[in-house]
């Protein structure tokens, strides 16, 4: 008895409807307008890493977001328009300024 309670009760159940998917929200690029610009950022090459460094850095290149990267360090391979990566050596001096 209690096998047939279950087995109608795995019937029902199957047939019962899926929900629709629920809706994904619309893309946006929250970046639109800021753009990272690493050109003229070559006087800064050979300075030693530091906050004032960072904020001017930041400021002149027109990012948003700013990323140090030291020697052998893992970094994600994603793209973003608004980001400023620095380079730096073994001894934290600037080696170069890319953007992305």
């Amino acid at each position: 008895m209690t096998r047939m309670i279950l087995l109608g009760a795995m019937a029902l159940a199957a047939c019962a409807q899926t929900p629709p998917p629920a809706e994904e929200p619309p893309v946006t690029n929250d970046n639109a307008g800021v753009a990272c610009n690493a050109d003229g950022l070559t006087d800064l090459v050979g300075q030693p890493a530091g906050a004032d460094l960072g904020a001017t850095a930041l400021e002149r290149s027109g990012a948003r977001t700013l990323r140090w990267i030291q020697p052998n360090t893992a970094v994600t391979m994603d793209f973003r328009v608004d980001r400023l990566n620095i380079m730096l050596d073994d001894k934290n001096v600037v080696t170069s300024f890319t953007c992305g």
